[in-house]
């Protein structure tokens, strides 16, 4: 933090860091103040009730995650706070590419929703039906998601 003057009052000034910024991307409506949490059908993998909800910090995977949800509805991606830990998802991160590339983190613990992104391009079709496409061959193979196995 750092600290500086008012120009009008000569008094200190605490500012504070800018925190990191999280995604959620979905197809559910929320509002502000909401929370987020796990224990719904997961969209990937076994589709079962879900032990971990996953935010990201980058856009690209907020809108990868928005057009994968399942459901015929608008998709949105919202500004989300965790409200406890959060951990690389093993999906995404060092287990399948090396570090983490696309930011992306799950929880147990719910996320509040701080804003709504409302402007933002999502992929062309062609390339969100080839993911589709491909997600359901890994179905078909019985590929799990590895959220599926904690």
């Amino acid at each position: 933090m750092t600290m500086e003057k008012d120009p009008h009052e000569n008094k200190p000034i605490l500012q504070k860091p800018f925190a990191q910024t999280y995604f959620h991307g979905t197809k559910a409506d929320l509002k502000l103040g909401d929370f987020i949490e796990a224990g719904f059908n997961s969209n990937f993998g076994q589709r079962k009730n879900a032990k971990y909800i996953f935010l990201t910090s980058t856009l690209d995977a907020a809108i990868w995650g928005a057009e994968l949800a399942i459901g015929e509805v608008r998709e949105r991606i919202y500004l989300v706070e965790p409200t406890g830990a959060i951990e690389d998802d093993p999906d995404l991160t060092d287990r399948k590419f090396p570090g983490n590339p696309t930011q992306s983190f799950r929880s147990t613990e719910p996320f509040k929703v701080v804003g709504e992104l409302t402007l933002w391009q999502g992929h062309p079709a062609a390339q969100v039906q080839a993911m589709k496409d491909g997600l359901a061959r890994l179905r078909e193979q019985r590929v799990n998601s590895l959220n599926d196995d904690d």
